[in-house]
């Protein structure tokens, strides 16, 4: 323990990194552990760093308690893929891990990512190994570093595709963890006697708290760009990527009951040439890592050191670790945050095609059989795939004789794109129960059949088509960006949720509480009028987001700290 440090300043985590002699913790000892299914409640935290979660099956806890057994638990496991691209022979081995180690279904997420559930303590190192034989990883897909890093996903929308993957790519390969921890416990490399593990930019406490980056192309603003810690905005001048709008102090997590904590939508503080971008990106984490809280967790994002020591401190002191000012940004024009769906051609002369997969989950069910339809479409394409960051898969990069048998497989499995609505296909659910400890409430599972219920009566008033962001999350902590949805769900305790509205369709706005800790039923009944009056009395071309507070059915949130539950 360091002399120098005083950790009954600090928050616990703080102490456990430090201890973990570089991310090692007792993860070795805890995995071989027969007594329990789960792992050492200290290294539940360092797990995260190699992409791991521990949760159990919430359904199945009273059952279980009653008979005097631990919970039924398992492991979440993320993998790291900036921007989202992935082979075939990925996408085959992922589907195949999923039905020998996991709940046979794949999770697509907010992050451009994969997640596997129901992984058990014994299969963990199996599992991960076999991710790494197809070149994906799981490091630094969780835990207090830098994240999966996002960037525009559909390549038909931009011939800048390519340049924005690449430079994800070398952002998030700029801040993984040097420490050879992952390697020795999940891939059984040897840690060379009297080599000394060193993190020469994290140090051995890691960040303050997780650090999330993704990087947009306008005019989609489809990996929401305002939710991230760290943005980068495409400006296209003269045919070509004349750099980046900067964008600081996005984040969405906040606690019921805790007004200190809150969500906040990011600020443009500047603009930087593409040869600039890595360094920017380091020195922004970098004020991160030296200047958040580590005291309280709650507040140690970004956001709240923006908040807590002003806007106009982090770009000074940013600057003295840049040693030059960002420019001045540039103009720039968002319209939508969602994915557009069906097939279109590219500048490469490929097609592209974004499916819809509903809470992003791949699965079989109810006749739709999603799962073995992707899996027969990696077994002959001759492109790749690409994960979206609104749950949606696209099939990039093909040919035109491979396109019509691509079809015929969607059609064989009852998949085929299909004629969904505006609320629908721009609708996202995090995982919520059974498997996420800090869910207080339904999403992935029960958002589909609300959507339903709208939608019956959008219908009524000819609105079945119009475009609406609708996201549900099981608990504040924001993992379905909620915030920044025009109508937003919460679970707040099972069957009930508070409902917020006003969030922008471009994504640059959060939401406000409308009412709180409602049922179904009243959910539906709130919402009847507005989507009356919305039929009736909007502007032409007007947003359901803009209409709600133009009515002044809401407020309209203006900074982060405004906001309340």
């Amino acid at each position: 323990m360091s002399e120098t440090i005083d950790w009954q300043t600090l928050s616990e985590v703080e102490k456990i990194k430090h201890d973990s002699n570089f991310l090692r913790g007792t993860l070795t000892e805890s995995l071989a552990d027969p007594v329990t299914g789960a792992i050492a409640s200290n290294d539940t935290q360092i797990s995260k760093f190699h992409g791991i979660y521990q949760q159990s099956n919430r359904d199945l806890d009273k059952e279980r308690k009653l008979q005097k057994l631990e919970p039924e638990y398992s492991f979440l496991i993320r993998v790291r893929m900036p921007g989202g691209m992935v082979t075939p022979e990925q996408w085959l081995n992922m589907d195949s891990l999923a039905d020998k180690y996991a709940n046979v279904s794949l999770k697509l997420t907010t992050r451009q990512t994969f997640q596997l559930h129901g992984v058990l303590k014994k299969n963990l190192k199996s599992t991960i190994h076999k991710i790494n034989e197809s070149l994906l990883d799981t490091i630094s897909a969780c835990g207090d570093v830098n994240r999966n890093v996002m960037c525009h996903a559909n390549p038909a929308e931009s011939p800048f595709h390519p340049e924005v993957i690449d430079l994800a790519k070398k952002i998030g390969s700029h801040f993984l963890p040097e420490t050879k921890a992952y390697h020795e416990i999940w891939l059984d490399k040897k840690l060379v006697a009297g080599s000394k593990t060193v993190e020469p930019f994290y140090g051995d406490r890691y960040l303050p708290r997780k650090f999330k980056i993704g990087i947009i192309i306008p005019p989609s603003n489809d990996c929401d760009v305002f939710s991230q810690d760290l943005g980068f905005i495409a400006i296209i001048e003269k045919g070509k990527i004349a750099g980046y709008n900067v964008v600081v102090g996005g984040g969405l997590g906040s606690t019921f009951g805790i007004p200190e904590t809150y969500p906040r939508a990011g600020d443009v503080i500047g603009f930087c040439k593409p040869e600039q971008v890595v360094d920017v990106a380091e020195k922004v984490v970098a004020v991160q890592r030296d200047k958040g809280n580590r005291k309280d967790r709650k507040v140690a994002r970004l956001k709240y050191t923006i908040d807590r020591l002003g806007l106009d401190w982090f770009q000074t002191e940013l600057e003295k670790y840049l040693g030059y000012s960002p420019g001045k940004a540039r103009p720039f024009k968002i319209t939508h945050t969602g994915d557009s769906y069906g097939w279109k051609k590219g500048t490469d002369n490929k097609w592209h095609l974004t499916c819809f997969v509903e809470g992003g989950r791949v699965k079989n069910s109810n006749g739709k059989k999603m799962k073995d339809a992707l899996r027969d479409v990696a077994q002959i394409t001759d492109g790749h795939f690409i994960l979206t960051g609104n749950q949606n898969v696209i099939f990039a990069g093909v040919s035109e004789i491979i396109k019509p048998k691509i079809n015929a497989v969607l059609k064989k499995h009852n998949v085929s794109p299909e004629s969904l609505s505006g609320l629908r296909k721009n609708s996202i659910a995090c995982v919520a129960l059974p498997t996420c400890p800090l869910a207080f409430a339904e999403a992935e599972r029960y958002l589909p059949t609300l959507v339903s219920k709208i939608e019956n009566m959008l219908e009524k008033h000819n609105l079945l088509k119009e475009d609406i962001v609708i996201r549900m999350t099981g608990c504040p902590n924001g993992c379905g960006r909620p915030y920044l949805a025009e109508i937003g769900l919460i679970g707040k305790s099972t069957g009930h949720y508070n409902l917020y509205l006003g969030g922008s369709f471009e994504g640059d706005r959060l939401n406000n509480l409308y009412r709180e800790n409602i049922s179904e039923e009243k959910i539906l009944k709130e919402l009847q009028p507005l989507i009356e009056d919305f039929a009736t009395t909007r502007k032409n071309g007007e947003r359901f987001g803009d209409f709600v507070i133009r009515k002044k059915y809401v407020k309209e949130i203006k900074e982060g700290k405004e906001f309340r539950h």
